[in-house]
């Protein structure tokens, strides 16, 4: 494990890295995008590379999810890319979220419940 601070709401257990491929756009409405996304509650960090348009996310997936990023953007008219791979990528960052968010849910079972209940159900 690091030795890295995150930010409130964010479990390191649950991080997911995401660099999606963004169409050009202007300017402003890209930095008012980036500015409404690093206010959700769950991100860890968002940055982006002007030159490649790539932007690039950490965050908890169980409390959020690449729709909530995807919704911020397209309220600011930006697209992501529609190249095959960007596409290919999006489904499989989907299906990782909703796994992570739904692992989230679930009791651990057998040995590895929590130590914290020393394990036995009264």
């Amino acid at each position: 494990m690091r030795n890295h601070e995150h930010r409130l709401g964010v479990a390191e257990t649950n991080l997911v890295n995401r660099n999606l491929k963004l169409e050009p756009s202007d300017t402003a409405s890209l930095k008012a995008a980036i500015d409404e996304i690093d206010r959700l509650y769950g991100l860890d960090s968002v940055s982006l590379n002007e030159n490649k348009r790539m932007l690039y996310l950490a965050y908890d997936a169980s409390r959020i999810c690449l729709d909530c990023v995807e919704e911020i953007l397209d309220k600011h008219a930006i697209e992501i890319s529609h190249g095959w791979w960007t596409r290919f990528k999006e489904n499989h960052y989907r299906f990782v979220d909703q796994n992570v968010k739904d692992n989230a849910k679930q009791e651990p079972w057998s040995c590895h419940q929590s130590p914290r209940g020393g394990g036995k159900k009264k």
